[in-house]
């Protein structure tokens, strides 16, 4: 078994405007996120999807993390992204904002990040 764990950041789903993930406790979780973003073909015109991660130490007041940005997404094809954070850099908790644009835009995408978890705290989604 694999020790790591891994976090819906952005529940898989389809976007048709900006959507906001709600903040995800990453104080158990220690050394490097491994941060993944998927999406589809987005349709309508002109469209882009620009997703960031911001961290909060209580959970209401956010801040965007520096450099954790992934590359804009426009129409072209299906796109698989993925950047790293420290955890133990991160405030407590951690959330994704995918900002769509364009005229009608509509995809699907998904934020989910791997890591491990510090010694002694366990998890039914291992993998």
């Amino acid at each position: 078994m694999i020790n790591a764990n891994i976090i819906q950041v952005i529940p898989c789903q389809n976007a048709t405007s900006t959507v906001t993930g709600s903040g995800v406790d990453i104080r158990n979780y220690t050394g490097t996120l491994q941060v993944v973003f998927a999406s589809s073909v987005f349709g309508g015109t002109t469209p882009t999807c620009n997703v960031k991660l911001q961290d909060s130490p209580d959970n209401s007041a956010w801040s965007d993390i520096s450099g954790a940005t992934f590359s804009e997404v426009t129409d072209a094809a299906d796109l698989t992204q993925m950047i790293s954070i420290k955890a133990d850099e991160q405030a407590r908790y951690v959330r994704a904002i995918a900002t769509l644009a364009g005229t009608s835009p509509d995809g699907n995408i998904a934020v989910v990040a791997v890591g491990k978890k510090k010694a002694g705290y366990n998890s039914s989604q291992s993998i």
